[in-house]
């Protein structure tokens, strides 16, 4: 398969590292607080 073939090349970028994985979850936690706050201050204001 195509994901296969995909996934059996070297990740250049190094993202599908422990280091780079743990990384990404960081920032999308990241995200989804500030988002949170966000909404919550604007719900607030009302």
């Amino acid at each position: 398969m195509f994901t296969t073939a995909l996934l059996a090349q070297a990740d250049p970028t190094g993202l599908s590292s422990p280091l780079g994985k743990l990384v990404i979850a960081a920032g999308l936690l990241v995200v989804i607080v500030l988002a949170l706050r966000f909404l919550w201050e604007r719900r607030n204001r009302r």
